[in-house]
């Protein structure tokens, strides 16, 4: 061939080729959501905001009969589709459906629907959540979950998935063998707390091919993350050492002390020479993996680590320094939680290099509010911080939000003089994949920019989430909801939602299931009683739509535990008085209670325990490596620690789950062994030894466990 023919004709390809529009990573997440079926038929364009660049903005049209979406990004577009989806389309997505179908014919906006945002920051997680929720998430669950972030606008993720590779590799660096590097780094369920400085070593050694596994999942990870716009949030080094590093290698460590009755990783020194020197080697071993990050999390002394002997701001001073030595750029990511950040570790850093966030705002808000618990005049003072809500704790299942007390705190603190070092919003809890309602109003806040009524908000939600016009029913069973389950009171006692007594270590007058939680309901059950018959009402109208039937199955279920509650009252009453008849039909009543409610969770698999223990043994190549996940899901949601963490620590049953397979076969099991023990007391009778409760949950924990999910058709008979 002539070579002029020849450049000639690779020019032309190459000018074709440059001419293309160019495939927006949007466009791909959009087929994944609608499950193929918005190809052609959604459009996305990217276009800059031209009046305002801090501002992140979406707009919503109809061209040529086909749905238009401009933004000024990836994620603004993945949030105009979500918005697109839910308030156009009728198409609620989420952890219970996270991908639906569109229409045949599809629903195009009358006019031109616009959202803008100054909240440049969206964050999302908490160390543990990666335990109590994602502990054992392969690939095509996190790229659910990472789907489901693009759509809710989220841009700063924790992502610690894979860390322990990093230390893997950093300890080998500094001679530690693997058998050490393994007594240091804690077994795949425990992850969290072992990153939070909070424990070493338990649920462990790991085998070699879990970090291998890891290390090969938290790389798509992040890719995938950054082909949206995502930055993912790193660990970074604030100190923390194995606590045997001393001897090992002379370096100089103060003792945090224990936690829960753990004993505590070791900090290392800021005055100590290696402290430098130490946090380049993490940083280094850290961007091998995984790259450079925008934003790094670091919370020295978490949950009351001892500071005795700490200069604060010479160890804060010595973190930032080795994170800008790192990334220049990079900003600190810190909670505030209880006493943290410490004032003296953060005021000597510059405005502009701390990002904090506000983990409980919802309740105990440190950003300035004069009601709150952990009030803090000035907030985060210079300091950058975001609006967080907490809302779960340990994974707990329960209805649970503070619905005005989240919208009005938001628009409170953008309206206090500290507010105007707020830069958004974040949810940062401790469980995740529970009341979809909560996460979808705090992730619309920054794009509202007015003050607006949870109330009529609501209303929009379910007609979203049902796809449709709602029935009387299903409102009016939204509404006892929402001023009962929905309206906990700021100074509400416990944390997170009113736990089930159903799930709780057997005793009389119980006023909670775990160590810092609590169960006395605010209102009466009648409530919860009756938005569950409303919606069983209409079950057979909405039959086959996967929202409604997750909503019912849950509301349902709320309904039984308060029904359980309000019970078990009635029963330690009724042994106060010595009424043995009244206590024998009372406490079979309880008991049925537990199997009923196992039966009902039993019809859907976000309610079994056996999709929790089938995805940690799923992750196993080898019976050993099978047995040692299962365990370690098991453990979690049971004893938690050994003996001493579990009893004294106060532990055990901290993630206590309302589940089937778990009420039947150890909640069941505690309660019945309970009341028999009890009625023979009253029968005159001896009672035997004292109940072993650790021993009978450590066995379950030990125990393989074989579970089914059973057909819904069960609830439409309930």
């Amino acid at each position: 061939m002539n070579i002029r023919i020849l450049i000639t004709l690779l020019f032309g390809v190459t000018l074709f080729c440059s001419c293309q529009p160019k495939q927006l990573p949007v466009n791909s997440l959009a087929e994944r959501v609608t499950e193929g079926t918005s190809k052609d038929r959604i459009l996305f364009r990217m276009t800059p905001e031209k009046d305002d660049v801090s501002k992140d903005y979406f707009e919503i049209t109809a061209e040529d009969g086909k749905v238009l979406i401009v933004g000024n990004s990836d994620l603004s577009l993945a949030t105009g589709l979500n918005w697109y989806l839910k308030y156009v389309a009728g198409i609620h997505l989420s952890w219970n459906n996270p991908s639906q179908k569109l229409p045949e014919v599809l629903p195009l906006p009358t006019g031109k629907i616009r959202q803008e945002t100054a909240m440049q920051n969206r964050y999302y997680l908490n160390y543990c959540t990666y335990s109590y929720s994602m502990a054992f998430w392969d690939w095509e669950r996190w790229e659910k979950e990472i789907d489901w972030m693009a759509l809710h606008g989220i841009n700063m993720p924790l992502s610690i998935t894979g860390m322990e590779v990093v230390w893997y590799n950093l300890l080998k660096r500094v001679g530690y063998t693997t058998e050490e590097i393994n007594e240091f780094i804690s077994g795949p369920a425990f992850m969290a707390w072992w990153q939070m400085n909070n424990l070493e070593g338990w649920g462990g050694p790991n085998p070699d091919s879990w970090y291998q596994q890891q290390e090969a999942l938290q790389k798509k990870i992040v890719s995938r993350m950054r082909e949206l716009g995502i930055e993912p949030v790193f660990p970074g080094y604030a100190g923390m050492v194995p606590r045997n590093i001393g001897e090992k290698l002379g370096y100089q460590i103060a003792d945090p002390g224990k936690w829960c009755g753990f004993p505590r990783p070791a900090f290392l020194s800021s005055e100590d020479e290696h402290f430098d020197s130490f946090a380049a080697m993490y940083y280094e071993e850290l961007e091998k993996l995984y790259g450079k990050a925008k934003y790094y999390s670091m919370d020295p002394f978490h949950e009351g680590g001892n500071t005795e002997g700490v200069d604060l701001a010479k160890a804060g001073t010595s973190i930032m320094k080795a994170m800008k030595k790192a990334n220049p750029e990079a900003v600190w990511v810190i909670q505030a939680w209880q006493a943290n950040p410490r004032p003296a570790m953060i005021d000597v850093l510059n405005a502009g290099d701390m990002l904090v966030l506000d983990l409980y705002s919802e309740k105990r808000p440190q950003w300035g509010d004069s009601d709150s618990m952990w009030y803090r005049e000035k907030g985060f003072g210079k300091h950058d911080w975001l609006y967080c809500m907490l809302l779960n704790f340990g994974g707990n299942v329960g209805l649970h939000g503070r619905m005005n007390q989240l919208v009005n705190g938001y628009y409170d603190a953008c309206a206090h003089v500290n507010g105007k070092r707020m830069r958004g919003v974040g949810a940062t809890p401790e469980g995740i994949e529970n009341n979809p309602v909560m996460f979808e109003l705090l992730y619309e806040l920054p794009w509202r920019a007015e003050r607006f009524s949870p109330d009529v908000w609501l209303q929009g939600y379910l007609k979203a989430r049902y796809g449709g016009e709602l029935s009387p029913e299903v409102m009016e069973a939204w509404r006892a909801l929402e001023h009962t389950v929905y309206n906990a009171s700021k100074n509400s006692p416990g944390e997170g939602t009113l736990e089930s007594l159903l799930c709780a270590r057997p005793g009389f007058h119980l006023d909670r299931t775990s160590t810092w939680g609590y169960s006395k309901l605010f209102y009466s059950p009648d409530s919860t009683s009756k938005a569950a018959d409303l919606m069983l009402s209409v079950a057979e109208q909405y039959k086959g739509n996967n929202n409604f039937e997750y909503d019912l199955v849950d509301i349902v279920r709320q309904s039984n535990a308060d029904k359980g509650n309000a019970l078990l009252d009635e029963i330690s009453q009724s042994y106060d008085r010595k009424d043995k008849e009244n206590f024998r039909k009372q406490t079979q009543q309880f008991l049925e209670l537990i199997l009923s409610q196992d039966s009902l969770l039993s019809t859907r698999k976000e309610f079994s325990v056996s999709s929790w223990l089938t995805a940690a043994r799923s992750l196993g190549n080898t019976d050993a490596e099978k047995k040692l996940y299962e365990w370690n899901a098991s453990a979690l949601i049971t004893v938690w620690g050994d003996s001493i963490a579990s009893n004294q620590g106060g532990l055990h049953d901290y993630s206590h789950r309302e589940w089937s397979g778990l009420l039947k076969d150890l909640y069941y099991l505690r309660w019945k062994t309970f009341f028999e023990q009890k009625q023979q007391e009253l029968e005159g009778k001896a009672s035997g030894e004292v109940i072993n409760f650790y021993g009978m949950e450590k066995a379950w924990a030990e125990k393989a466990h074989e579970y089914e999910i059973i057909a819904i058709l069960f609830l439409y008979s309930y």
